[in-house]
């Protein structure tokens, strides 16, 4: 019974739910279970240094239980209940969560437990979902690889070996790999998509402002944006409006309504659902730097498109190719201002200097150097020096103009096409600790090359499954991108590109998952007889 209710996608499962043929509680002890054979180290048994996906830093058993006993409850006695009353749920660790600890994967943070739940975090408690516990991510979500997590690097589902993506890939590998139906994510430069598209699953970054970021750890605050991961577009789209809406408590908050994504995404997935939709691909974004397995699944993807009834296009962003660096200076510029306060005086956990000379600035120095990882460093070094005097103008300046292109660029071609589509991503998944960023962090940034406009521009993307590389027979992502408060338009186009992939490859991407708790196992005997 468990294995059947893990493998339900989130739709499937709340449907079950209120018919009352799958209770919440026999739902949440699935997913715990799961996470039990598959998680290792991470869940409960760290310190035992057990091998395992490592997408769990927390785990909210107890508590996840009880709320599905009181749902289950409450449904029995007749009572209206939320659409998804009583389906489970996981939660970045960047998301604060009253009662569980939230570390942003960060010695700087370990053990804190927040005095208040996050504006996403009310609404998953009052839509009665099970919150299963926290995922993992790179620290302070600065990275693309989830291996800058202070807790240890977690694993793609599809190959023990490989990253699961990043920052979010705990959030990505957990849904990848069963152990919970939904996650939350944050995106500020691709840290939903690019981790969706490299376990195959669905990563949506929604309009800048239409999901409260209020109770999100900042990174950067003008590119943050809360979104769903999942399994189906259609289950995208349902926790898509459960989050959404405005927030008198985020000043940058729409006072849009959360609503039509799901009627977005059945009407795309219907016959005929993708005719007349016009589909711009963008120039800068493929061909060249892109792997060829990437690029042949891409390109099959659009056929099918065009096969479906949508007009395709060529479309040029000429300013796209100076994003990624007017991106590292923007979000380098503001992490180096948001996390300005771990100090070890006001927040984060103190360090004092080993000679025992203490004043107010060795504290700092001290407390920054024990705690931060190298890339959190890295970063914020980087924007103090394009924010210090005499280079504001020079960097951070510039970099705000090429943004104002960027977003020229993207204005002009929506008046061409509907949405705009490119790879997520352009390779698949590497293995980890094969990017020596000590020596070259740019082989990691340019991982993002792809999702970087999107968030500099503030306009949704959703990233989806293309299939298998023919190469490593690793995912591949494909990424939808639509104008500013257009998120529904993605959903359509996305939902109907599904239904196609699918109809042609047999079934969903998961049907191919390797087993997941065999290779854990087999991980764990040979972590447990020496090997790395």
């Amino acid at each position: 019974m468990s294995e059947n209710i893990i493998e339900l996608s989130a739709a499937e499962l709340a449907q079950k739910l209120q018919a009352g043929e799958v209770t919440s509680v026999q739902a949440v002890q699935a997913h715990l279970d799961r996470i039990a054979a598959t998680d290792g180290a991470a869940a409960q048994e760290r310190s035992h240094g057990k091998a395992g996906l490592n997408a769990f830093l927390h785990l909210n058993a107890e508590e996840a239980l009880e709320v599905a006993a009181d749902v289950d409850r409450d449904r029995a006695e007749g009572k209206q209940l939320p659409p998804l009353a009583g389906l489970p749920i996981a939660v970045k660790d960047l998301i604060v969560t009253k009662g569980q600890p939230t570390t942003a994967a960060s010695r700087m943070l370990e053990g804190w437990m927040s005095p208040y739940d996050g504006t996403v975090t009310e609404k998953l408690r009052a839509a009665r979902m099970p919150i299963l516990g926290k995922t993992n991510l790179d620290e302070f979500a600065m990275g693309s690889t989830t291996e800058h997590s202070a807790f240890g690097p977690t694993r793609n589902p599809w190959d023990l070996t490989r990253i699961p993506g990043g920052s979010g890939g705990g959030s990505a590998a957990a849904v990848t790999a069963f152990q919970a139906p939904l996650a939350l994510g944050t995106d500020t430069g691709g840290s939903i998509r690019q981790p969706a598209a490299v376990t195959g699953s669905v990563g949506v970054k929604p309009t800048y402002g239409s999901v409260s970021r209020y109770g999100v750890i900042a990174m950067a605050s003008s590119l943050d944006q809360v979104g769903p991961c999942a399994r189906t577009v259609l289950d995208a789209a349902m926790l898509h409006e459960v989050v959404g809406g405005h927030d008198p408590k985020d000043s940058t908050s729409l006072r849009d309504p959360a609503e039509g994504f799901v009627e977005a995404a059945r009407a795309g997935a219907a016959e005929g659902g993708l005719k007349g939709l016009r589909v711009g691909v963008l120039k800068e974004l493929t061909g060249e730097g892109f792997q060829p397995g990437v690029e042949q699944r891409f390109r099959e993807a659009v056929e099918a498109l065009e096969k479906a009834g949508a007009s395709v296009v060529e479309i040029e962003t000429p300013n796209f190719k100076y994003a990624l660096g007017a991106y590292y200076l923007i979000m380098s510029s503001e992490v180096s201002s948001n996390l300005a306060k771990y100090d070890g005086v006001r927040f984060g956990q103190r360090a004092l200097p080993k000679d025992g000379h203490v004043t107010i600035e060795r504290v700092m120095s001290a407390t920054r150097a024990e705690n931060f990882g190298a890339e959190v460093k890295r970063r914020t070094i980087l924007g103090t020096y394009a924010l210090s005097a005499g280079y504001y103008d020079a960097y951070y300046g510039s970099a705000q103009k090429v943004r104002t292109l960027v977003q020229r660029d993207l204005d002009a071609a929506f008046e061409q096409v509907d949405v705009l589509v490119s790879p997520t991503a352009p390779t698949t998944a590497f293995p980890l600790g094969s990017v020596d960023e000590q020596a070259d962090p740019m082989q990691m940034y340019l991982n993002d090359i792809a999702t970087i406009p999107t968030n500099l521009a503030g306009v949704p993307a959703i990233s989806i499954p293309a299939g298998l590389s023919p190469e490593d027979g690793m995912p591949v992502g494909f990424q939808f991108m639509a104008p500013a408060r257009e998120d529904a338009r993605l959903y359509r186009a996305a939902a109907g590109l599904e239904r196609l992939l699918e109809e042609a490859n047999g079934g969903p991407i998961w049907k191919d998952l390797p087993d997941v708790v065999e290779a854990v196992a087999k991980l764990s005997e040979t972590t447990e007889g020496g090997a790395k």
